[in-house]
């Protein structure tokens, strides 16, 4: 039986469906060869190399993960180099564009809202440690939709805020019917309505919402381009 020539043997593999990479290492030949010999064959990949370009394509996607949350690490060591200790200072500007973005303006109540825990924290130190605010001030409120879980969504923001849940307000449930189920789903614990009371002291009124107030305008002023 006459034996097969190279050649020969290149266009056998090719019929068969096998990759010029895998051509290359059982034969030996170069790609540019290759190129030339099998220009003209069809070519069908066979499940051997589909296996292996899905296990190539599956650690190339691992391997740009990795790079990907590596570079986040980086970024985020770096961005806390750049921040450094937080100020008094700091802290203060950083609450007055709290409240810009989530405080109660238009009537004279000193209130905070938001779904975000980290954000309520900072709220609460904001208030704390720059407005003088007691814990005792603090009768929060949570809006909730008729999926979530009352007892867990109080206990949970009780948690997060170390207010007692005695000095919570009732709680509000929202069943307007053209509210999106998706966006239900994303607050399983609801909205939390951070409010502070004076009690009858002065500084802690309509005096400090207004000096809130001036403190927005004053930031605003100086943030206009010319």
């Amino acid at each position: 039986m006459k034996s097969l020539t190279l050649r020969e043997k290149t266009i056998n593999l090719r019929k068969r469906g096998y990759s010029y990479g895998m051509i290359t290492k059982e034969l030996g030949i170069a790609k540019g060869t290759l190129s030339n010999w099998l220009q003209k064959i069809s070519y069908t990949p066979n499940k051997e190399v589909l296996r292996r370009v899905g296990e190539a394509r599956m650690k190339m996607a691992e391997t740009k993960r990795k790079q990907m949350l590596d570079n986040i690490q980086i970024m985020k060591q770096l961005a806390r180099k750049e921040i450094g200790k937080i100020s008094n200072r700091d802290l203060f500007l950083l609450g007055v564009g709290l409240y810009l973005g989530d405080g109660e303006k238009t009537y004279e109540n000193i209130r905070i809202t938001n779904s975000d825990p980290k954000i309520i924290k900072i709220a609460m130190r904001w208030f704390q440690e720059i407005c003088g605010f007691k814990m005792k001030n603090f009768i929060p409120s949570v809006h909730l939709y008729p999926d979530n879980d009352i007892e867990e969504s109080l206990n949970y923001w009780a948690r997060i805020t170390g207010i007692p849940k005695k000095q919570f307000n009732k709680t509000q449930i929202d069943r307007r019917s053209n509210k999106s189920e998706r966006k239900k789903r994303k607050l399983p614990h609801g909205t939390f309505h951070l409010k502070t009371k004076s009690f009858g002291e002065k500084e802690f009124g309509k005096s400090l919402h207004r000096r809130i107030m001036g403190w927005i305008e004053a930031v605003e002023d100086q943030s206009e381009c010319e």
